[in-house]
């Protein structure tokens, strides 16, 4: 199994680059084909909708069909979208190929293979090393999408170094995003039997107290994920470059510190839950990273923007690991495929809605208002989850 958990690590690593390549250029290739603000938010919303029709596949059928053979199945659609990213100009071959390959244009992974990885990782280890099991894992994810936004300056050294025009620099860095998808694909290929459930699956049930628990945890995770599609990062990287000017070369660069900080808190997440909890770990990171998001389409220069940004990541992401650790500790072990399904499904359906009204609020409002809306209903969600899980302590906990 710890074969099969370096497996699932190294795909996600190699998979999170293609997305952090994602969240610095798609955004602004579109752009240079001509697209608007609301036609991109759309794009954006209609890959996050294939994301959230794989993870209900997931949250039903990926245990009946085998893990392995899903991961396979997701893989090679996200591979089929890449291809047609890198290919297609045309607005309607776009979102079919945005749709079939569960383009992540948010800068963040958390679509169906991901979903499925997660529900994988704890199996491989005991309680007490769940949450840092996890938590590597993000580090790993963030690592990649660190990795993946320095790859966004890809078009501008192309432009410079080979003589390429614009579009067709963009088009060969989209090409490299196909590329990275097809080698997790080929990780996948390589995983063992020991990956599957190992209970008869027509014997699973979710108990009366996990599907309340699941339903409330989900209630709460889909009003956040609402609040978070106002904030993918390839419309913070517009925001950036509609505010400021910055280009890719200084985008990148940002992103790839972004990602580095998410990375280092999920490290800290682990060692603090462990002396406040998981509750108290997701709530008090969250809140303040929030208020330095409220603050940002109100300072003067980019400097100040770019500095609150990185404060803001450097403790926004803290609750991932602890969310996930907590959803998989407050269910049985073969309630752990539904319960991370139905709560990640919930996120994306939420995040579908949210995109398309933040690039129309950007085109037709405010350029920075899907950035306040997205950081106040954000506190929001931190004050109910508080309040409404606080006693309900996991196994470690009690």
């Amino acid at each position: 199994m710890p074969t099969d958990r370096r497996l699932i690590y190294a795909a996600a690593f190699i998979r999170s680059l293609g997305i952090g390549l994602l969240g610095v250029l798609f955004a602004l290739n579109l752009s240079i084909q001509g697209l608007n603000a609301a036609q991109i938010g759309l794009l954006v919303a209609v890959g996050l909708s294939g994301a959230a029709a794989g993870t209900f596949f997931v949250s039903f059928w990926a245990d009946r069909l085998g893990r392995r053979n899903s991961l396979l199945l997701l893989s090679g659609c996200a591979v089929a979208g890449a291809i047609g990213l890198a290919l297609f100009q045309n607005f309607f071959a776009l979102t079919a190929a945005c749709f079939i390959g569960m383009v992540n244009a948010m800068g963040r992974e958390r679509g169906a293979l991901f979903t499925l990885e997660q529900t994988i990782l704890p199996e491989t280890t005991g309680t007490s090393d769940r949450t840092k099991a996890l938590a590597w894992y993000n580090v790993l994810l963030d690592a990649g999408q660190a990795v993946g936004s320095l790859l966004g300056g890809l078009p501008f050294l192309l432009s410079r170094w080979a003589d390429l025009s614009e579009a067709s620099a963009h088009r060969a860095s989209f090409s490299l995003y196909a590329g990275l998808a097809l080698l997790s694909f080929f990780l996948y290929m390589r995983l063992s039997r020991q990956v599957e459930v190992h209970a008869p699956v027509s014997r699973q049930k979710v108990s009366p107290a996990s599907r309340k628990i699941i339903t409330r945890l989900s209630l709460l995770f889909g009003f956040d994920s609402l609040a978070g599609g106002f904030l993918p990062g390839s419309l913070v990287a517009y925001w950036f470059f509609k505010r400021f000017g910055m280009g890719e070369e200084m985008l990148a660069p940002l992103f790839f510190f972004a990602h580095i900080a998410n990375a280092l808190s999920y490290l800290a997440a682990a060692w603090l839950s462990k002396r406040i909890g998981l509750v108290r770990t997701m709530v008090f990171t969250h809140t303040p990273a929030n208020l330095c998001l409220i603050a940002i389409p109100f300072v003067p220069s980019a400097a100040w923007a770019a500095a609150l940004y990185l404060v803001r990541e450097c403790l926004v992401e803290m609750d991932v690991p602890t969310r996930q650790s907590y959803v998989l500790a407050m269910v049985g072990p073969g309630e752990r495929t539904v319960a991370a399904g139905v709560t990640n499904l919930v996120r994306l359906a939420a995040w579908t809605v949210a995109p398309t009204l933040a690039g129309a609020a950007m085109k037709s409002l405010a350029l920075g208002l899907p950035l306040v809306i997205g950081g106040s209903m954000k506190i929001v969600y931190d004050a109910m989850l508080y309040f409404s899980f606080r006693h309900l302590k996991p196994p470690e906990e009690r």
